[in-house]
């Protein structure tokens, strides 16, 4: 059942390291949204603090330990109770800013989810695994909390909560190139495999040989990752090998562990 709610302020809350290519792009797209804006930075050493300020975004400083973490303090130190979070990285559509300029008109729920377009090699992806995307970005703080793994964060709403969805998109502007995708892999399967074994997961051989083959299947052929040309192909094959990766790396930990 939709909940009304009378018009609130609204705040808008980015976490940030070394940010300061992307930082301005992102407060550009929300300044007409935000009635303030929030940033927690984990000690950057650019101008990250520099181009926040010039949007006169409240700025807090704390050592990174773990998105869920840093979230959540974000989320925590923002004037008004209703949040819209967002990473550095992003920016918001025409179409998602003009529909949370009508949500803040009547909050009829308690969180809304939005769609993630991301922006690879300068290309949208439109299919596959990375769309829609759909993540809880705006949202009443008293309903819920940050949740998740080191990586793979989200805000969860309680299970009494009202969920809608906005319209637009958020655009994530991801990997300039295929190289650098390539490097965030190593980083990211080390992350992921120490989620796995901290969640008691095993990586039998059969997983190793399979799973990586079902992710290809399943993202370039039945989420129509074919439809994107090229760099669907190039994401389905990069995103197999990241699965494979991940098994290879919890196989090790395991043995590792039990040695």
């Amino acid at each position: 059942m939709e909940k009304e709610k009378i018009m609130e302020p609204l705040s808008v809350v980015v976490i940030t390291y070394n940010e300061e290519k992307n930082i301005g792009r992102c407060l550009a797209s929300v300044k007409d949204i935000a009635d303030e804006i929030v940033i927690v930075d984990s000690l950057s050493t650019d101008r990250t603090e520099e181009i926040c300020k010039s949007f006169n975004a409240r700025f807090f400083v704390r050592s990174f330990d773990g998105y869920v973490q840093q979230k959540q303090y974000a989320t925590d130190l923002a004037q008004y109770p209703w949040i819209f979070s967002i990473d550095a990285d992003e920016a918001v559509s025409h179409v998602l800013r003009q529909n949370i300029k009508e949500i803040k008109q009547k909050w009829k729920f308690d969180a809304f989810f939005c769609s993630r377009l991301t922006n690879y090699c300068g290309k949208f992806i439109l299919h596959g695994d990375w769309y829609p995307d759909k993540k809880i970005r705006l949202f009443d703080r008293r309903c819920g909390s940050w949740t998740g793994g080191m990586i793979h964060e989200g805000f969860n709403p309680n299970p009494r909560a009202a969920v809608g969805r906005c319209k637009g998109d958020i655009l994530h502007f991801s990997y300039t190139s295929i190289s650098r995708h390539i490097e965030q892999l190593n980083y990211f399967t080390d992350i992921m495999a120490k989620d796995a074994q901290a969640g008691s997961k095993k990586s039998p051989l059969s997983k190793i040989i399979f799973n990586p083959f079902w992710k290809f299947i399943k993202s370039y052929i039945f989420r129509l990752g074919f439809l994107d040309g090229y760099f669907g192909f190039v994401i389905a094959v990069i995103s197999s090998f990241a699965t494979f990766i991940k098994y290879v790396k919890l196989r090790a930990l395991i043995k590792s562990s039990e040695q």
